[in-house]
């Protein structure tokens, strides 16, 4: 049965009958946690659309060094060089939490952008609102603390991720911080301090947001802010926690 429906938030705010046209050429698939869905340089022969689950765009130096340079969910969609009409991918794409992800084919897709005005017009926009969040990572990482930045990223999660505990290893917190896993538990450690974070085994759960945004600072929130001026909003409230 083809796509009629989707809970993705960038294919949502496209015109009503636009989207009605669009969907029937995605089909729906399944991604899992650790997925490596392409790696550098790899042909980018479908675009996706999450509805589901949280993803990283990892940037890999040549001695095999891993480091996060931006992060999507249901907000988003990838590979955002498919956009700018480039057919290999920039980085690798690393499924930190699985879920349902709607896909289309590279061609189909280009032909797509040709016929809609609108949706090229939003995936423009988008693709700007990815830039921002790379440079936001890239300031975060050389201006902030490993504290600052590790709540800036569980910011991130928590607004693409249903409830308030996230599934996420230690491995994987390293490599979105750019940083050892042992100074990842130390980071931790003080967040759990201040009150802002439960961590048990393999599992963050989010006490108090508020917290987390006042120890982020201004690490966390200009990205977030431009997405929801030109597209819509997506972010949770501060009230989004166990207090």
């Amino acid at each position: 049965m083809g796509v009629t429906s989707t809970r993705n938030l960038l294919l949502q705010a496209l015109p009503p009958g636009e989207l009605e046209q669009l969907l029937p050429q995605f089909e729906r698939v399944e991604v899992q946690k650790g997925d490596i869905l392409w790696s550098v340089g790899d042909p980018l022969d479908f675009v996706y659309f999450p509805e589901a689950g949280l993803s990283s765009n990892v940037a890999v130096t040549g001695e095999g060094r891993r480091i996060e340079v931006g992060c999507f969910g249901y907000e988003g969609m990838v590979s955002t060089a498919s956009v700018l009409n480039v057919d290999r991918a920039p980085h690798e794409l690393l499924v930190q939490v699985g879920g349902p992800w709607l896909r289309i084919g590279a061609e189909a897709f280009r032909d797509a952008l040709r016929i809609s005005p609108a949706l090229h017009d939003l995936l423009m926009r988008y693709t700007h609102t990815m830039i921002m969040t790379v440079s936001q990572t890239a300031m975060s990482n050389g201006a902030y603390s490993v504290e600052e930045r590790l709540a800036r990223w569980i910011l991130m999660a928590h607004d693409r991720l249903e409830g308030d505990e996230l599934a996420l290893t230690h491995d994987f917190l390293s490599i979105m911080l750019a940083t050892q896993r042992s100074t990842v538990t130390l980071a931790i450690q003080a967040l759990e301090g201040y009150g802002a974070i439960q961590a048990r085994r393999a599992l963050i759960i989010i006490r108090d947001r508020g917290m987390l945004c006042d120890l982020a600072g201004n690490s966390y929130g200009p990205a977030e802010a431009e997405y929801e001026r030109l597209i819509g909003p997506f972010r949770k409230t501060v009230a989004a926690s166990h207090g």
